[in-house]
């Protein structure tokens, strides 16, 4: 589903031949200081899933409050009842959403990194510099590098469910991504 059709600015692919071990790419949304950004996420799916969430990190660096320099990331979604919200009726393609919605809409009173929330709250414009300054850095660079692979990739169709997809527009009209981490 998520190779065939993905949520708009977000492609999934599993690596090798494993469907327990993917790879995703979230586009900055525009408007947003990770914007012109591609960012890669691995995802691993648990033996118990969908009764499970999957385990989600960023592995391309972003200053953000509620997603740690390991690139873990404070959600909600991604953890079972009582303290998280999974539930088995969502599914991967949901949740890249909602990560998506967040990087959009930091939520700075429940931090993952209190220094980059305190910054978020009480100094915006040097949060945003920052994490322009990460996107440029980390995530364009990235972004360039991808795309040069894709044309070395071009004429593999057989591995299509493996190859990053041209991505789509930031999704709009999401929920909101506040969510509760301790």
């Amino acid at each position: 589903m998520l190779s065939n059709e993905p949520p708009p600015g977000i492609t999934c692919w599993q690596t090798e031949e494993r469907m327990d071990d993917l790879r995703a790419q979230i586009v900055g949304g525009t408007e947003t200081p990770y914007e012109g950004g591609l960012f890669t996420l691995e995802i691993k799916v648990p033996e118990r899933y969908p009764f499970e969430p999957p385990k989600i990190r960023f592995l391309t660096p972003i200053y953000h409050p509620n997603i740690d320099n390991s690139g873990r990331i404070c959600h909600d979604a991604l953890k079972l009842p009582p303290k998280g919200a999974w539930r088995p009726s969502l599914n991967i393609s949901t949740v890249l959403s909602s990560i998506q919605l967040l990087m959009a809409e930091p939520n700075p009173d429940d931090p993952l990194m209190a220094d980059i929330s305190s910054e978020f709250k009480y100094n915006k414009q040097l949060f945003m510099e920052t994490a322009r300054k990460w996107t440029k850095q980390h995530a364009v660079q990235k972004n360039t590098e991808v795309q040069e692979r894709n044309k070395e990739n071009t004429p593999d169709q057989n591995a299509s469910s493996r190859k990053r997809h041209p991505l789509g527009a930031q999704q709009e009209g999401a929920e909101s991504a506040k969510k509760t981490c301790v």
